[in-house]
């Protein structure tokens, strides 16, 4: 009888110990959240770029492109002359557009950019080619094709909006070329940077006076190669260390010249480039929103 009461005891003591080592679930009182009697200065805006490309496709391939692949875009412009911009991504949220690269001292524009694609083919079809023979290392301005006005009507409209709500510094209003140079090309050198500059105040630009006190032969002849990548450096570009205008150099001054100087871009420093590189650094010296 004894042996039977010990045993039954025994049989008892995992399941009580079961039972006491199992913690109870934590209440606490209801908390609440004041967001408005203390308010910090030390903040800014999370979007600082704004990334123009373009697409390569048409109106169809580009949507599915975007909308169905790995890649996406916040904000797409078809090839359609109507009162339509469409929004693929909502602005809170990262789209997938910019890559590896960087601008103004950011290397993961993903996070906080908005990417605008614009259908465009990009090359003209009959210049794919070009650069496989050797002759060429970049396309020049006419192997490019040319946007619609009605396509530039809605960027404008859309990148004045963005800029206005988060403040975002006229340099910050980029080409994909701008921060990945040796991977990208557009929006390529028909894009009218300039027009978009002079007729809605968007982006940056440079002053024609301080380029024509710029154009120094005697002082563009004395830069070294290390003071004029700095002089790329200080505007935002991406540049290396080399003491040599080796080809990722190269596909800076080429994108720069794809943005500035689009007319003529061949990926040397010349006079012109020069000057307006000055141009540019002197006009927005100042400016710099990097928190």
């Amino acid at each position: 009888m004894v042996k039977n009461i010990f045993l039954a005891f025994g049989l008892t003591l995992p399941l009580i110990g079961c039972v006491t080592t199992t913690s109870p679930v934590a209440t606490t009182k209801s908390y609440i959240v004041d967001s408005k009697t203390y308010q910090a200065t030390g903040k800014s805006e999370r979007i600082k770029t704004i990334v123009l490309h373009y697409t390569v496709s048409d109106n169809d391939r580009s949507i599915k492109t975007l909308t169905t692949g790995k890649v996406s875009a916040h904000y797409l412009v078809l090839d359609n002359d109507d009162d339509k911009i469409y929004n693929l991504v909502p602005e809170n949220e990262r789209a997938w557009h910019a890559g590896d690269g960087g601008f103004a001292g950011r290397t993961i524009l993903n996070d906080t950019s908005i990417g605008i694609e614009i259908v465009n083919a990009g090359i003209a079809p009959e210049y794919k080619d070009a650069l496989k023979n050797g002759n060429i290392d970049y396309h020049p301005y006419e192997h490019y094709v040319a946007f619609n006005e009605w396509q530039i009507k809605k960027v404008a409209e859309l990148v004045q909006d963005i800029t206005t709500r988060y403040d975002i510094s006229p340099k910050n209003i980029i080409g994909h070329s701008d921060m990945a140079p040796s991977r990208k090309i557009d929006p390529g050198a028909k894009f009218p940077w300039q027009q978009l500059y002079k007729d809605y105040g968007i982006g940056a630009w440079y002053d024609a006076a301080d380029k024509l006190a710029f154009m120094d032969t005697n002082a563009f002849a004395a830069a070294t190669i290390p003071e004029l990548k700095q002089q790329f450096r200080d505007y935002g570009y991406q540049i290396n260390n080399s003491d040599e205008w080796d080809k990722a150099s190269r596909d800076v001054v080429y994108a720069f010249q794809l943005h500035f100087r689009p007319r003529n871009p061949t990926g040397t420093v010349d006079l012109e480039t020069y000057a307006i590189l000055k141009a540019l650094n002197k006009k927005y010296a100042d400016t710099s929103d990097f928190y």
